[in-house]
């Protein structure tokens, strides 16, 4: 049994490369097993594969399956880099397989992907930072709970949108720090190491309870796109249950001022008879 270590749970390059070797050298997936440092090989690691050539016969991948195949190894699936192995080890001989979405793996395969994709999107809308000061100046430091291994592909969204800010991200899994210049990569951290709170979350509750609209509240719609387990770390979800138990009344009241009867359209004009 071979080893191949990756340099992170998400390092796609990094398997990309091994898997190119691998496939050279006629290895097959049942003789590989795939670590990152945050999943260490264990007591049974084997050596690691032999170096192969770079001219070795590489059979050519489409672009889509690469495409979802980066997206997939940020999974949370021990198996993700094995699975994507495997797939490649069969399409040698298969050359359809990877454009097969019913086969029951690349399927798998799809279903990894959409679910990275939704949780960088909650990232995307739930991640809240909050100052704090420091010995350089202040830093903005926010706390997530990333399903999957998603920090290092979506820290440069946070660069683009926060630019003027000197920023941290934490979460269980992986840390990103932005301090202008360069974002730095860092083991996961605890959420005592995020602030709990900060002068700004009053005004953004204020901000938030000004703009909530009771007419059109769906709570089944707003609890499938914003999860309970969200919540603990928006500051607004501490008054988003007083909002929804008031919403009934705060309607009533706005259908109260409007007028108690609308102005008709004029019907059409009748013809007089003589």
């Amino acid at each position: 049994m071979y080893s191949v270590t990756l340099e992170s749970p998400a390092d796609f390059a990094g398997w990309r490369e091994a898997a190119r070797g691998l496939l050279g050298a006629g290895i097959p997936p049942e003789a590989v097993s795939w670590h990152s440092p945050a999943e260490p090989a264990g007591l049974f690691a084997g050596p690691p594969p032999p170096d192969v050539p770079a001219q070795s016969a590489i059979p050519p991948v489409p672009r889509d399956f690469l495409e979802m195949a980066e997206r997939a190894a940020r999974h949370s699936d021990p198996e993700r880099f094995a699975l994507l192995y495997g797939l490649l080890w069969d399409a040698r001989r298969a050359p359809g397989l990877l454009r097969t979405p019913t086969e029951p793996r690349m399927a798998r395969l799809e279903a990894m992907a959409r679910a990275v994709k939704r949780d960088a999107h909650k990232m995307h809308a739930f991640l809240r930072f909050r100052e704090i000061d420091t010995p350089e100046g202040p830093r903005s430091v926010a706390w997530f709970e990333p399903e999957h291994h998603i920090v290092e592909a979506e820290a440069g969204f946070f660069q683009r949108r926060f630019a003027a800010l000197r920023w941290s991200i934490l979460t269980p899994r992986r840390c990103a720090h932005w301090d202008g210049a360069e974002i730095r990569f860092a083991e996961g951290a605890r959420r005592a190491d995020a602030p709990a709170d900060d002068a700004a979350e009053d005004l953004w509750r204020t901000y938030f309870a000004s703009i909530f609209n009771p007419a059109r509240l769906k709570p089944d719609a707003m609890r499938a796109e914003m999860p309970k387990k969200y919540w603990k770390n928006l500051p607004e979800a501490r008054i988003i249950p007083a909002l929804m138990q008031g919403a009934s009344g705060r309607v009533r009241a706005m259908l109260g001022q409007e007028p108690a009867s609308q102005p008709q359209p004029p019907g059409p004009r009748r013809r007089r008879k003589d």
